[in-house]
C-alpha cells in the first residue's frame, strides 16, 4: 500500500513517527485525509484541479494573484447582477391596505411590487449569471479549504477590495413605511 504525501496532507512541524494518516479504501483506491490546519507552504499545493499543483514562490505568487482577482470577480459579479435586476424589472404594481393608526384612525399604507418576465432575455442572462456566480464561489469556497494561509488571504484579500470597489455603486433604498429596521 503506498502512502504518498505532500505538505498541504500533513503538518510538517512534526517528526515522521507522528504522522498517522488517515487513509480509507473506496473503489480499490488508497485515498488520504488532509491536515486541517493552516499552512504556508508553497510546494505540493494542490488547487482545484489534480493537474494543477503549486511546486514554487512564483507560481504562489501567480496563484495568489489569480486567486484574488477570482474573488474580486465574485463581488463584482453579485453588484453587476443586482444592477442589471434593477434595470430589468418591468411591471411596477401599488398595492394599498388599510392599516390601523393612532386614536383608532385608519391609515393607507402603500406597496410598490415590482416583477420580471420568466422567459425574457433579461431573466436568461440572470440565470446564466447565477450559474457563474455558483461556480465561482465554490471554487472560492475549495480553494479556502486548502487551508494555504496564502490563498486564504488571497481569497479574503480579493472578496474586500472587490466589495471597496463594487459596492459603492449599490443602491441604498430605505422604505420609510418598513417596519422592519
Amino acid at each position: 500500500m503506498s502512502h504518498h504525501m505532500n505538505s498541504s496532507m500533513v503538518p510538517t512541524s512534526h517528526p515522521p513517527e507522528h504522522h498517522h494518516p488517515t487513509t480509507a479504501s473506496g473503489h480499490g483506491h488508497d485515498m488520504m485525509m488532509m491536515a486541517m490546519t493552516f499552512h504556508f507552504s508553497y510546494e505540493n499545493v494542490p488547487l482545484l484541479f489534480s493537474g494543477l499543483t503549486i511546486n514554487s514562490p512564483g507560481e504562489m505568487a501567480g496563484a495568489f494573484v489569480a486567486v484574488f482577482f477570482l474573488a474580486m470577480f465574485y463581488e463584482g459579479l453579485k453588484i453587476a447582477r443586482e444592477c442589471l435586476l434593477r434595470k430589468s424589472q418591468v411591471s411596477i404594481r401599488y398595492n394599498s391596505m388599510p392599516v390601523p393608526g393612532p386614536n383608532g384612525t385608519i391609515l393607507m399604507e402603500t406597496h410598490k411590487t415590482v416583477g420580471q418576465q420568466m422567459l425574457s432575455l433579461p431573466h436568461l442572462l440572470q440565470t446564466v449569471l447565477h450559474i457563474i456566480q455558483v461556480v465561482v464561489s465554490y471554487f472560492l469556497m475549495l480553494i479556502f479549504m486548502t487551508y494555504n494561509g496564502y490563498l486564504c488571504i488571497a481569497v479574503a484579500a480579493g472578496a474586500g477590495t472587490g466589495y471597496f470597489f463594487f459596492s459603492w455603486k449599490k443602491a441604498v433604498v430605505v422604505d420609510i413605511t418598513e417596519h422592519c429596521h
